[in-house]
């Protein structure tokens, strides 16, 4: 007899399975442009900085160094502090009598200028520009685009004619004279631009301030002027810069007085001297763009603040 064979009972795991692969995760046309787009932006963003902040950086560097330091090595753009000098600002803004260039005297020309030019322009184009955007009459519809026409017209040949008339007034060498040619030239454009931002106000605000007794001046002071700050702002700082860098009719107007130079006319004489080092060249054109920079710095927040949102409430 033999004797029973032990069996071992085999316990059979289940076979391992490979985990099921994972779909490939494909990128839809528009997660794929928001992607591209997104990257795209910073990319561009970037050029635009590097070929804003490069040339006004390498200027900077350039006003406040000496002229040696600039002959040795033209190509470098940082300032050692054995170097570093503010005398070619000292140089820019000294008065003529003392030696300098007058560039101090000169920028007060130019912001009076500027300010009465921004001042005049306002009043004359905020109750044109609401009167084309509110009120309905004759040719309504062609009057921006016969405004902007006046830009088609090259201001050589607007210069002569000005010239003459201002001349036969007595208006011409004085900086009255020279704000008057700056506002013709910026009435129509401010016209333009505010139109277009007091059509997109609501008409039902003013509606409500005429039930309650408000007559259209008091609307437009009150309640129209405040909703349209931003653009105020904006075409303010667009006609101040107008006024600022303008060079033609700042020569024919005012080449025969010195002491009543605008800066971008002096600039315009210190680039043509032959005795000037570019140093100081340099110190005129930040002197130049620094204030209009920090003007912009400090009208930011009234740039890019929407006062009209909620304005309009059912």
């Amino acid at each position: 007899m033999t004797a029973p064979s032990m069996t071992r009972e085999r316990t059979t795991e289940p076979a391992r399975t490979a985990p099921p692969a994972r779909p490939r995760r494909t990128l839809t046309r528009a997660q794929f442009e928001e992607r591209f787009f997104g990257v795209l932006r910073w990319i561009v963003i970037a050029f635009l900085a590097a070929i804003t902040i490069v040339p006004f950086y390498y200027m900077l560097m350039l006003s406040v160094k000496p002229i040696d330091a600039l002959l040795l090595d033209p190509g470098n753009l940082w300032v050692s502090a054995k170097d570093f000098t503010l005398a070619t600002y000292e140089s820019v803004l000294k008065p003529t009598s003392e030696g300098g260039q007058g560039f101090l005297g000169m920028l007060l020309n130019s912001a009076l200028v500027a300010v009465a030019t921004v001042l005049l322009t306002l009043a004359a184009a905020v109750p044109g520009a609401y009167a084309v955007s509110r009120l309905k009459f004759f040719g309504n519809r062609h009057v921006s685009a016969l405004f902007l026409a006046v830009y088609l017209f090259p201001a050589t040949l607007l210069a002569v004619p000005l010239f003459v008339m201002f001349a036969k007034m007595g208006l011409s060498g004085s900086l009255v004279g020279l704000a008057v040619v700056y506002i013709a030239q910026t009435v129509p454009v401010s016209i333009y631009m505010l139109k277009n931002y007091f059509v997109t106000i609501p008409f039902s605000i003013e509606e409500a301030a005429a039930i309650d007794g408000a007559s259209r001046l008091q609307t437009v002071r009150r309640i129209i002027l405040p909703l349209a700050l931003p653009t105020l702002m904006a075409t303010g700082l667009y006609v101040f810069m107008i006024a600022w860098n303008e060079f033609l009719f700042a020569l024919l107007f005012l080449a025969a007085d010195p002491d009543k130079w605008t800066v971008s006319l002096g600039l315009q004489q210190l680039a043509n001297g032959i005795e000037v080092s570019k140093t100081v060249l340099m110190a005129g054109s930040v002197v130049l763009t620094i204030p209009v920079v920090l003007l912009f710095f400090a009208a930011e927040r009234l740039l890019t603040e929407g006062l009209t949102s909620g304005a309009d409430k059912g």
